[in-house]
């Protein structure tokens, strides 16, 4: 694959939100890069990365990009907006399919990006790497799925680290974020669950990008294991928030909603269509979430450097650099805005 002798990787979902954002940290790390995705890689880097469209779940398209590779990092899957038939054939045969491949061409690592979704909605913090996964909806189930078919292959011998980042941001990432970014923009406040005092810890798509690094780097023994990865700096779900709205400078506050009534008026907009807002956001936005860091720490020898703050901070400046040239860009993804339904209405209270 690669004509300098680098080391070849393969990113599935290459030219998604986390995929480009590794895609880039590796090129700089000296690694042949090759993407498959199913969307069109259309960033400045096209002329590096040797960037191949197909479908996971696809024997012939996974066949062709693992040629070559000495390593895999699984990124693509279904996101919670899509069907539950979507989610599950991506999530789970896409990624049974890989592994399966991987094994078969004797590929060195396979890292798998998972989610702290398999935790559910806990009832303790912070949560560790051995306590038991409840996924919410179908893709906290498929990503549960994954890391059972993960933990297969690996006890047939194939080096699987697993990741279980929180909810990460960086250049490149709207989705449910463009929502609180738009509204700061335009001097609007800004809706949270209950009073905000839960604690709610993110993480920095750099961050994540320097420890799928570890993961590809480091002694198999050392990394062949599930880690939790999220900010080691946090607050609470009102400092997040305000952070946004005062890197906005239009000195407009967060605003408190009783979370009962306003979890129950969700659902029924979702069940409607009239609300991009999926069960994990709101039924967790209220709530305590954040996971241990301490196995990261201690077997990869890394300390997430960014804060929530700083990572949201970055994130908000990144898209009021881009935003003229994002507008009118809707869809499903994590990459472009998704579509306000009755939010955009709704946002004129504020």
């Amino acid at each position: 694959m690669s004509r300098t002798g680098a080391r070849a990787v393969l990113v599935t979902g290459g030219s998604g939100f986390l995929g480009i954002n590794l895609c880039r940290h590796l090129l700089h790390k000296g690694w042949s890069v090759r993407s498959l995705d199913i969307a069109e890689f259309d960033y400045p880097e096209r002329s590096q990365v040797d960037a191949l469209a197909g479908d996971i779940r696809d024997i012939s398209a996974v066949e062709r990009a693992l040629e070559g590779v000495d390593a895999v990092v699984h990124c693509a899957a279904a996101l919670p907006l899509g069907t539950e038939q979507e989610i599950t054939s991506t999530g789970v045969e896409g990624t049974e399919l890989l592994l399966r491949c991987a094994e078969q061409r004797r590929v060195s690592r396979f890292v798998f990006i998972s989610s702290t979704a398999v935790y559910g909605i806990p009832d303790h913090h912070p949560l560790l790497e051995d306590d038991p996964l409840h996924g919410v909806g179908p893709y906290g189930e498929a990503k549960i799925a994954a890391e059972q078919l993960c933990a297969r292959y690996r006890a047939r011998g194939l080096c699987v680290p697993v990741l279980r980042p929180k909810t990460f941001v960086g250049p490149e990432r709207l989705g449910v974020f463009e929502l609180l970014y738009e509204w700061a923009f335009e001097g609007r406040g800004f809706p949270i669950l209950g009073s905000g005092a839960n604690r709610y810890q993110l993480l920095d798509v750099s961050d994540l990008c320097e420890v799928i690094e570890r993961c590809l780097d480091l002694d198999a023994a050392v990394v062949n294991d599930t880690f939790n990865v999220g900010a080691r700096e946090f607050g609470t779900m009102r400092d997040n928030v305000q952070a946004v709205l005062d890197r906005a400078g239009h000195g407009k506050r967060v605003v408190s909603i009783p979370a009962a009534p306003a979890i129950a008026l969700l659902r029924l907009l979702r069940a409607l269509g009239l609300s991009p807002l999926y069960e994990w956001i709101y039924e967790t936005a209220a709530l305590d979430s954040f996971v241990s860091i301490e196995r990261l720490q201690s077997r990869l020898g890394f300390v997430p450097r960014r804060s929530n703050r700083e990572a949201l901070v970055a994130n908000y400046d990144w898209y009021v650099a881009t935003r003229e040239r994002l507008r009118g860009r809707t869809g499903l993804t994590h990459r472009v805005a998704w579509r306000h339904g009755v939010l955009e209405w709704i946002k004129w209270l504020f």
